[in-house]
């Protein structure tokens, strides 16, 4: 409906649409237009990125009988257009900017991240504006989007945990929407009337019901005019929100529920109701949960992995606008009892007042959360995103409010909290148990909010970081490079940072064919391990180490490299080099620690084993391989890997670790805020006598296997089928024309504006997710061209139909001008994007140090794809797509889909 439709059914504009500023908080404001709309300014020019999050107040908390899953649906359809444009999707995937929408109990949000610039904020704004009240809602968008969101639920349906808590959360709570699966009930969504969402829509997408927020780099007084511009004029309506009402009663005994489905994975776990968001016991929840579920020093994993009950434990807490719940959920390995975890789980929980939190627990996990905060104020995107959270449980300043009670929270207080929710009667998991005199807790109810932060002023904002240039020019001028006298290369650029952050990351290369010949388990073990303990800190202890230090560090390797990368601030940056020191140099390597792993391993390849990701995913890398046995880039079987998992010792990584680890070849990148000759000063102190004992030669990359063949693989009560294919090809990433390959591929899969998720998703409704990939080598001509698609497995005739006509359809008729323009665009803005973000631009720079390229590389690159002609693209389509070449993967329940009918 078209605005000037809306504008008789709504109250006349206001005659003053200046924005008027309400509040501010730590360099945060507040202002507010005259039809009400709440717009929040966040402003952080040190990433030259802005980002656009639009929230409004309406979820699956409010929908109707009948009606479950409109809010989602809802957020499928306004991204179909409006009259003044087209579909926003592709809109958005034209100018590169990353997007999404979501929906939860209280809330549905949309948002996008671009570079930052007053073109790509004017279009976003005006947008924004457009799709809030001129959104199509059309019956022919919805014929095709149900079957679309049929899809990803039934995706949902095939992860175990997912299909766990949504059972568990149905059997908690007898009449609250907080019970249901925001994705809606089948029967809903493929029967909802339209005239139902179009109501639905303009009840709840309205200024009054919505708060704009924009981080990132922005200058207040353009964005304010912007704002003012576009969603000024639409009026205040004159209709009436009705506050949601529906409480439970106290629950009144322990509940539980059994879900049957074929699978390899086995799950345990409890939930019990809570406090509201805006309840201080939410604050003591949290770190409770910190204190008991953390991995590795909370008390489940301690009592429950490490004594070999679990494989792991993991929290789910649900801290909502109204009373929530928590959830804590174990994994367990088919050798390990569900009674016996349950028994020990339920005992650390509800037997707390016998074992009560220490004060240490508590300071490590009010370190742990603050750690949480600084990271998110220091990321635009993410503090828009929790801002939005924090909207939506009643105001956007319980952010900071929940930190400063999370630093007053004392000891009495977490206890108190434990002992009112960890009660049996509050419980799901068992069965139903009559009880003489049933303990109850107390659910308090929901907070005034508005009167809680009537007068908070919060603390002083947080010091923005340097306009930075990150273009590709300035990028390679700001940039050090050196080798230290022992061989490591080095790629340093500092910078001032909002928070003083800094990324980084480190790089060992080793051994060779020969020396590494069926190492290949022992090698991606020995990388998971050194996380487990280094130097002097138990893996306890460092985790707590590097929450005190407001750090980050991950671990990645197997085969031939290791990488470690990490986070920190300025300050701590020097502590922290150290770490990674001992991480790589001294790991403890404690054989308790690797039996662990070994288990929680064979628990995670036993359950891919009737996935149907997993089992396309291993089966067409097999499909592919021309190792011979033993080269450690040879493609397991599942039956291989857990062999070899079952063979391999502690011993085992120890050698391996001492005979291959060393720094001869080792890089390190870094961007931030540092001092890049105290860098190189105490890197040459850390790594500087590490010499490799064993000889390195790159692996190169052998030729894929050219066979084409189509596999089909059976997975039995998987809701959801996986398509995957490759085309390999014979090219390096720097061949004159793989640049007019990738836009020819960007065109039909590989951005979200593309021919297969147009025809797949927008047009049939077949699939959630479709699309395609293509990667190359940078050192040998080995490429591949990876086709992808998710869908219910009766579908799969009209899906290899889709396919093939598209993919025919393209080396036919090559691609438009329109659609080069588009994908030009799309690729160049997503590389500002991705300069402008530190730990991207740190792998960036390290694999530079890898292929001996610098940024004049990336800008020649970049130049490239703008420089390229409709007739290149179209010439590299046809002399690389060759169809008839294609290995093919088809993994579901194609059986029991032969006797349903197609959707």
């Amino acid at each position: 409906m078209a605005l000037a439709s809306l504008l008789a059914m709504y109250a006349p504009a206001q005659a003053q649409s200046a924005a008027q500023r309400t509040t501010q908080v730590e360099g945060i404001s507040e202002y507010r237009l005259p039809n009400g709309l709440r717009i929040l300014l966040a402003p952080d020019a040190s990433k030259p990125t802005t980002t656009v999050n639009i929230t409004y107040l309406v979820g699956s908390r409010h929908e109707n009988y009948g009606e479950t899953g409109m809010a989602h649906l809802l957020e499928h359809l306004v991204f179909k257009g409006t009259p003044s444009r087209g579909n926003i999707m592709q809109e958005l995937g034209k100018r590169g900017m990353r997007f999404n929408g979501t929906t939860s109990y209280d809330r549905t949000n949309y948002f996008e991240t671009f570079a930052a610039n007053d073109d790509n904020l004017q279009w976003a704004l005006e947008m924004e504006a457009d799709r809030m009240v001129n959104s199509f809602i059309a019956r022919k968008d919805l014929e095709t989007e149900f079957s679309v969101v049929r899809n990803e639920m039934e995706m949902g349906e095939n992860n175990p945990r997912r299909t766990l808590w949504k059972y568990m959360a149905a059997t908690a709570y007898d009449w609250h929407n907080y019970g249901k699966s925001t994705i809606g009930a089948r029967s809903d969504v493929e029967n909802v009337r339209i005239e139902n969402l179009q109501a639905f829509y303009r009840q709840y997408y309205q200024p009054d019901n919505a708060v704009l927020i924009i981080t990132g780099k922005l200058d207040t007084a353009k964005t304010l005019a912007l704002v003012e511009r576009y969603f000024g004029t639409i009026p205040k309506p004159t209709r009436s929100l009705t506050m949601t009402y529906t409480r439970d009663p106290v629950q009144q005994g322990a509940r539980e529920v059994s879900v049957k489905r074929v699978g390899d994975t086995q799950l345990a776990a409890v939930l019990y109701h809570t406090a509201a968001a805006s309840h201080p016991d939410s604050v003591a929840m949290e770190a409770l949960t910190e204190i008991l579920a953390d991995t590795p020093n909370g008390r489940l994993h301690k009592e429950l992995v490490e004594k070999n009950k679990a494989v792991s434990i993991a929290p789910w807490n649900f801290s909502l606008t109204e009373p929530g719940y928590i959830v804590f959920m174990a994994e367990l390995g088919k050798e390990q009892s569900v009674s016996e975890l349950r028994t020990g789980l339920q005992e650390a929980l509800e037997n707390i007042k016998a074992r009560p939190v220490t004060e240490q627990e508590l300071q490590r996990a009010k370190t742990s959360l603050m750690v949480g905060f600084d990271d998110t104020m220091n990321d635009p995107q993410r503090l828009a995103m929790q801002l939005s959270e924090s909207t939506a449980n009643g105001d956007w300043r319980l952010f900071f409010w929940e930190r400063d009670r999370l630093e007053a929270l004392t000891v009495q207080q977490v206890q108190a909290v434990a002992e009112n929710y960890f009660k049996e009667s509050n419980r799901t998991f068992g069965q139903f148990i009559p009880t003489a005199a049933p303990e109850r807790s107390v659910i308090p109810e929901p907070v005034d909010v508005a009167a809680l932060l009537a007068n908070y002023q919060g603390r002083k904002a947080v010091n923005a970081g340097e306009n930075f240039d990150a273009s590709p020019t300035n990028i390679g001028k700001r940039t050090l490079r050196s080798t230290l006298p022992g061989g490591m290369q080095m790629a340093l650029l500092s910078k001032t940072t909002r928070g003083q952050t800094v990324n980084g990351q480190l790089q060992l290369d080793f051994g060779d064919v020969q020396s590494l010949q069926g190492k290949a388990t022992v090698s991606a073990l020995t990388a998971r391990m050194l996380m487990r303990g280094a130097g002097t800190l138990s893996r306890a202890a460092l985790s707590s180490r590097l929450d005190e230090l407001k750090a980050k560090i991950s671990v990645d390797g197997g085969g031939s490299s290791l990488n470690v990368s990490f986070e920190t601030v300025r300050q701590h940056l020097p502590q922290v080099l150290d770490i990674v020191r001992d991480i790589v140099r001294a790991p403890m390597l404690l054989p308790a620690e690797f039996e662990l792993l070994r288990k929680e391993r064979i628990t995670q390849i036993e359950s891919q084993r009737s996935d149907p990701q997993a089992m396309a995913s291993q089966a067409l890398r097999k499909a592919l391989d021309n190792y011979p046995a033993g080269d450690v880039r040879k493609v397991l079987s599942f039956d291989e890997i857990l062999a070899n998992l079952r063979a391999a010792s502690a011993q085992d990584v120890q050698r391996f670790h001492q005979d291959f680890y060393g720094a001869s070849h080792a890089k390190l990148t870094m961007v931030g805020d540092f001092d890049a000759a105290a860098v190189q000063s105490q890197s040459q102190a850390l790594w500087g006598d590490w010499r490799s004992a064993k000889p390195y030669t790159r692996l190169g990359k052998v030729a894929y296997s050219a066979s084409p063949a189509r596999l089909m693989l059976a997975t039995p009560d998987k809701p959801n089928a996986m398509y995957l294919a490759a085309l390999p090809l014979s090219l390096r990433d720097d061949a004159p024309d793989y640049i007019a390959l990738a836009i020819g591929n960007r065109v039909l899969g590989g951005g979200s504006n593309n021919r297969l998720e147009e025809r797949l998703r927008q047009k049939e409704g077949i699939s959630y997710s479709a699309g395609s990939q293509l990667s190359a080598s940078s050192f040998d001509p080995v490429a591949e061209l990876i086709l992808y698609a998710i869908h219910a497995p009766q579908n799969l005739a009209r899906l290899q139909n889709a396919l093939r006509e598209e993919t025919e359809r393209l080396v036919r008729d090559g691609i438009t001008a329109q659609e080069l323009a588009d994908a030009k665009k799309s690729m160049l803005e997503e590389a500002k994007i991705s300069l402008a973000q530190d730990g991207a631009l740190s792998g960036t720079l390290l694999g530079q140090l890898s292929t001996g390229r610098t940024m004049d590389y990336t800008a020649q690159r970049l130049a490239k794809i703008e420089a390229t002609s409709l007739d290149e693209v179209n010439t590299a389509i046809r002399k690389y797509m060759d169809w008839t070449r294609l290995v093919q993967v088809h993994a579901g329940d194609f059986a029991a889909a032969d006797k349903a009918p197609a959707k």
